[in-house]
């Protein structure tokens, strides 16, 4: 079966106000129109008519016009419907959907139910059940109560099979609330499928910053650990956090062996599951031998910089009795914020001792524990 839309986008959209409909509004760079449209291909519907008032017909060159007609609609809500019904005749369409073009967000699953649902229905429409507590009122006092129980709040897109919405919509008069009405005054039960809350209708300046919150994309956070361990050699300083720290001992590795960036970088390349520093600099490879590790830290920031995630925070801790590492503690900081692009309140360095125990507390080297906490936007 072939399954095509037709958007109602002809109203003037006053309740809203500003100087357009609020269909030729702004959304995120976009117009609702143009939402729309994008919102109901990305469900997978290819044939489309666009009905609009007939002095905007010219705006529909705006858009990608394969697979989408545009029609000029009528007086009333029901008469622009049946101007998009008449456009698909004789094209062999099968099912149809009805949308309002003021329901830029509404979700492909939702769709998705609404032409799943017509093939064993007439009609199909999403809604939600009504969950709140149903008052009537007058001169702003509560005059009464209604039961909710069986009430729904209607969405679109409604779907029908064509050739039955198109019939019923021929032999309406006047005017009707939505399409849901047309299908029942001709006979045609409609069933009802789940909605959705993204799902909104945009009619009041308000729900322009809701839908404006609805489109924002779940932060994606990471967090990553390392852990680094060096042993002491023969030597008169060791590099720590990106600072030569005087001592009778130095650290052995195949770079500088400056366990704390060491402990970071993995933390990060964590984050990003992209393995550790061997994976990236083997220390089979000779051109690292002595490198300094800011080399390696580096390479991690950037590499998550492409990825479009920022670096929010590091906290390292290194595990040794000697050298004391306080006194050096604000120069190691600023050296890592220097080269992770962030603030200096968001690196924490630090140190603790193994109580004398193990190799550690032996003075046999130095071991470093670090976190990183990555962001996207």
């Amino acid at each position: 079966m072939t399954t095509a839309a037709v958007i109602v986008a002809a109203g003037r959209g006053t309740r809203v106000g500003g100087p357009v409909p609020k269909q030729w509004r702004i959304l995120r760079g976009r117009t609702i129109v143009a939402r729309t449209l994008d919102a109901l291909r990305a469900a997978g519907i290819d044939r489309m008519v666009l009905v609009l008032h007939a002095s905007e017909m010219h705006r529909a060159t705006e858009f990608d016009l394969s697979g989408l007609t545009a029609v000029p609609g009528g007086a009333t809500r029901a008469a622009s419907v049946r101007a998009g019904l008449e456009a698909l005749e004789g094209e062999g369409v099968t099912r149809v959907l009805i949308h309002d073009v003021a329901r830029p967000l509404v979700p492909a699953v939702v769709v998705a139910r609404v032409v799943k649902a017509l093939d064993t229905h007439d009609g199909a429409a999403p809604a939600l059940p009504v969950t709140d507590a149903l008052w009537t009122g007058e001169d702003d006092i509560v005059t009464g109560t209604r039961d909710r129980s069986g009430l729904f709040r209607a969405q679109t897109p409604q779907g029908f099979r064509y050739d039955a919405i198109l019939a019923a919509h021929r032999a309406h008069l006047g005017d009707a609330a939505d399409d849901v009405a047309v299908a029942r005054a001709a006979g045609l039960p409609v069933a009802i499928v789940k909605g959705d809350e993204r799902n909104l209708k945009i009619t009041t300046e308000g729900d322009f910053a809701r839908a404006e919150a609805l489109m924002e994309e779940p932060m994606d956070i990471r967090t990553g650990n390392g852990f680094d361990v060096h042993a002491f050699e023969d030597g008169d300083h060791v590099m720590l956090c990106g600072v030569r720290v005087p001592h009778d001992r130095a650290l052995k590795g195949h770079s500088d062996a400056d366990v704390g960036m060491h402990a970071v970088t993995d933390a990060i390349y964590g984050a990003l599951a992209e393995g550790d520093i061997g994976r990236h600099f083997p220390p089979s490879d000779p051109q690292w031998k002595a490198a300094a590790s800011h080399i390696f830290l580096s390479h991690a920031v950037e590499l998550a910089a492409s990825r479009g995630y920022r670096i929010t925070n590091v906290d390292c801790t290194m595990i040794c009795e000697r050298p004391k590492v306080g006194p050096h503690a604000p120069a190691m900081i600023e050296e890592m914020a220097r080269i992770l692009l962030i603030e200096p309140d968001r690196v924490s360095v630090k140190a603790t001792t193994s109580e004398r125990l193990g190799f550690t507390g032996r003075e046999e080297g130095i071991a470093a524990i670090a976190t990183a906490t990555l962001v996207k936007p």
